[in-house]
């Protein structure tokens, strides 16, 4: 916890950028939600003419100056007020939790799998490195992590869904579906949520492959797993017990660190997929130049990929106590 301690103000100072960035990079955008929804070249019926406009803008705190909004913004953030949204009529916390639901479920699920296929998958190829099986998985595993998500995920879109018809092509359960049973709903939504959760698995199997097979090779090559081997112990023990304990420090670090990379590839796939998560919202927000919805989104994933980085270190000092030095 020493280091935890230590690293305190730098968090702190993280924190207060991710929030002033947060305040100033939607404003960069032109445009702003008033004059956007106004114009004619989108296909939004709501249009407002200039009084209405300068009567918003007032009424939202947008015509004040800028240094005025940003300590506006400031307070109601300490104060865990983040605001109401311009275009959904609705808190932005309200928006957010009702999204989280889709969003969490899927982000958790793809790096917990990835996780434990690439550890397992990793551990094999170091015990057989430079055999038949390290060779092909490594090139598989390599090409796959070149891949963007999102192009995966079109591709199981238009092969699984669209031409076999596996799966649903959008949304995260059935419209207007009527269940009789919770089970039959949560098969319903399992059965939605395939397809994005595969591609975000596959899409972010290969960091924990290679991060594995990497330390794996340099534990096997230690003096007591060579002992272990001469013991005559199974396989599956010297490497799964003796050699997967030592070498499991920089996966549990990589896997806690990983959830803001599985959050922006979430991002993407929900709006492949269509699927009503914050990827999806968030692009509405951005549409739209909702300000306050796209500080509200910003801030969650921001926030949550902080805390993620706390509790890799906390974690870190608790398996390595050198680190404490």
């Amino acid at each position: 916890m020493r280091i935890f301690r230590k690293r305190i103000p730098e968090y702190l100072i993280t924190l207060f950028a991710i929030i002033t960035l947060n305040f100033f990079i939607p404003r960069i955008m032109p445009g702003d939600p008033f004059t956007f929804v106004s114009s004619e070249e989108n296909s939004v019926s709501t249009v407002y003419t200039d009084e209405e406009v300068a009567r918003l803008k007032a009424y939202y705190g947008l015509d004040k100056p800028l240094p005025e909004q940003y300590l506006n913004y400031l307070g109601n953030t300490l104060r865990g007020d983040f605001g109401y949204s311009i275009y959904f009529n609705d808190t932005v916390l309200n928006l957010v939790g009702g999204r989280i639901v889709y969003t969490l479920p899927i982000a958790i699920s793809s790096l917990l799998l990835s996780c434990l296929l690439g550890c397992l998958i990793g551990c094999m190829s170091a015990y057989k490195r430079s055999g038949i099986f390290d060779r092909v998985s490594y090139a598989l595993i390599t090409i796959f992590s070149q891949i963007p998500s999102f192009l995966i995920g079109v591709f199981f879109l238009f092969f699984l869904a669209g031409k076999l018809g596996w799966f649903p092509l959008s949304g995260a359960m059935k419209a207007f579906a009527t269940y009789e049973s919770g089970f039959e709903k949560l098969r319903d939504i399992l059965y939605h949520a395939f397809l994005p959760v595969l591609t975000l698995t596959l899409a972010h199997i290969g960091e924990f492959y290679l991060l594995s097979r990497n330390s794996m090779i340099s534990v096997l090559s230690k003096d007591y797993i060579v002992t272990a081997r001469a013991k005559g112990l199974l396989k599956k023990r010297v490497l799964y017990v003796h050699a997967l304990k030592n070498a499991m420090l920089p996966i549990i670090t990589r896997l806690c660190m990983s959830l803001g990379t599985i959050f922006g590839g979430a991002v993407l796939i929900e709006n492949v997929f269509n699927y009503p998560g914050l990827g999806t919202l968030m692009r509405q927000a951005i549409t739209y130049r909702d300000y306050t919805l796209i500080q509200g989104i910003f801030l969650f994933f921001a926030f949550t990929v902080l805390v993620m980085n706390m509790i890799a270190d906390i974690i870190y000092g608790k398996l390595d106590p050198r680190v404490e030095l």
